[in-house]
């Protein structure tokens, strides 16, 4: 079952995207490389609640 999650700035905090996962496959927290317009750079985002 795929759920949506959010991907937050390590920099800036904003919850700049959101995407799906399915929780079976990978349990980990989520992390990618995204651009962040607040920033004005690429920075590191990470899952969080939705």
């Amino acid at each position: 079952m795929q759920d949506i999650i959010l991907l937050k700035c390590t920099d800036c905090n904003n919850k700049n995207y959101s995407t799906t996962k399915n929780k079976k496959n990978t349990t980990e927290k989520l992390s990618l490389k995204k651009f962040c317009n607040h920033c004005r750079k690429h920075v590191l985002h990470k899952e969080t609640k939705a």
